[in-house]
C-alpha cells in the first residue's frame, strides 16, 4: 500500500507540474490546467499505442521467435573471435561457447517473466491502477491538505523543519520526474534513430525499450546497450556490433552530461555507489515497482538525512538545500 501510495504522489507530482506550467506560461486556470495536463498525457498514451504499439509488437514478437536462431549464430560468432584471437584461441576446444548466448537468453527470460505476476493479477493491476490515478489527481488538484496535514502531526517546535523538508522533497521529486520522462524519451528518440541508421534489425523495440530500461539506473542503461549489441554481433559480425554499443553509449553520455544535469537541475545528486545499492535493495524487496521508485526513495532519503540527522541533530547548516520553505 505504501508502494500505491508513492506512485501516486510520483503522478500527482507530474500532473502538477504540467499544470503549474500551463498556469504561468498560457494562463490556463488551476482546474483547467490540471485537467488539461490529464488531457495530454492520455491523448499521448493513445496517440503512442495506436502509432508505435503495433509495430512494437511486431518486433518485439519476431525478436522472442527467432531468438533460438540468434543465440546460435552468437555462439559461433563468439567462438569464431575466441578461437582467432592468439591470446585466447589455444585454450578454446572445437565446440562453440554457449556462455554469451545462455545468458542473454536468461536475460531475456527475465525480461519476459517480470511482467507475467503483472498479467496474471490483472484485475488487481488494474484496481491500483485506477486507485493511484485518482489518487493523483486529488493530492495534484489540492497538495496543501494534505502538506498541511503532514506538519499538523509534528511536534510544535518542528513545524519550521517539517515545512523546509517538505518544500524541497516538492522541488526534487518534480526534478526527478520531469528529467526522467525527458531522458526516456530522448533515449527512445536517439537509440531508434541510431540503430535504424546502422539498419539493426528490430531497431524500433530496441529503442523503446531504451527509453523504458533508463527508468532504472546503470542496469537499465547496460541492458539496453548490450542486447541490441549482442544481436548485431551474432547477425552482422563484430564491426556492426562495435557500432551498435558505439551508438548506445553516446546516446547515454549525451543524455548524462547535457540532457540530466540541465532538466534535473542537480536536485537529484546520488552517489552513484549508493543508487547502486538502493536499485538492488528495492529491486529485492519489491520487485519490478521497487526498480521505478528507486531512485526517488533515495533522493527522499537523502534530503532527510540532510534536514534531519546533519542540520537538527549534528548541528551543520543545511547548506546544499535548494529548495524554497514550504509555506502552506
Amino acid at each position: 500500500m505504501l508502494l500505491v501510495v508513492f506512485l501516486a504522489v510520483l503522478l500527482g507530482v507530474y500532473l502538477r507540474a504540467i499544470a503549474d506550467f500551463l498556469r504561468k506560461r498560457l494562463g490556463f486556470p488551476e482546474t483547467v490546467g490540471l485537467l488539461a495536463g490529464v488531457a495530454l498525457t492520455v491523448g499521448a498514451l493513445v496517440g503512442i499505442i495506436f502509432l508505435i504499439a503495433p509495430a512494437v509488437a511486431q518486433q518485439v514478437q519476431d525478436l522472442l521467435a527467432n531468438l533460438p536462431q540468434f543465440l546460435t549464430e552468437l555462439d559461433a560468432t563468439i567462438s569464431r573471435i575466441i578461437r582467432g584471437t592468439p591470446v585466447f584461441g589455444r585454450y578454446v576446444g572445437g565446440g562453440t561457447s554457449s556462455l554469451f548466448g545462455s545468458t542473454l537468453s536468461e536475460v531475456f527470460g527475465f525480461l519476459r517473466g517480470a511482467a507475467v505476476p503483472y498479467v496474471k493479477g490483472g484485475f488487481e493491476f488494474l484496481i491500483e491502477g485506477v486507485s493511484v490515478l485518482v489518487m493523483a489527481l486529488y493530492l495534484a488538484r489540492n497538495p496543501s491538505i494534505y502538506l498541511r496535514g503532514i506538519i499538523a502531526l509534528t511536534p510544535p517546535r518542528h513545524r519550521k523543519l517539517a515545512s523546509d523538508i517538505l518544500g524541497e522533497l516538492s522541488v526534487t521529486l518534480k526534478a526527478w520526474v520531469v528529467g526522467q520522462l525527458t531522458s526516456m524519451v530522448l533515449l527512445a528518440l536517439l537509440t531508434t534513430l541510431g540503430l535504424w541508421l546502422l539498419d539493426v534489425p528490430y531497431f524500433l523495440a530496441f529503442g523503446v525499450f531504451a527509453g523504458v530500461a533508463a527508468i532504472v539506473p546503470f542496469f537499465g542503461t547496460l541492458l539496453s546497450t548490450l542486447i541490441p549489441a549482442f544481436i548485431a554481433l551474432g547477425a552482422s559480425g563484430l564491426g556492426k556490433s562495435l557500432a551498435v554499443a558505439g551508438v548506445g553509449v553516446g546516446v547515454h553520455l549525451i543524455e548524462a552530461n547535457f540532457v540530466a544535469p540541465v532538466v534535473m537541475e542537480r536536485q537529484v545528486n546520488l552517489p552513484p555507489v549508493l543508487t547502486i545499492a538502493g536499485v538492488l535493495l528495492l529491486g529485492k524487496l519489491f520487485g519490478l515497482a521497487g526498480l521505478v521508485v528507486a531512485v526517488p526513495v533515495l533522493a527522499i532519503i537523502m534530503v532527510l538525512i540532510r534536514h534531519i540527522l546533519f542540520g537538527e541533530l549534528y548541528g551543520d547548516p543545511v547548506s546544499e538545500a535548494q529548495a524554497t520553505p514550504l509555506n502552506p
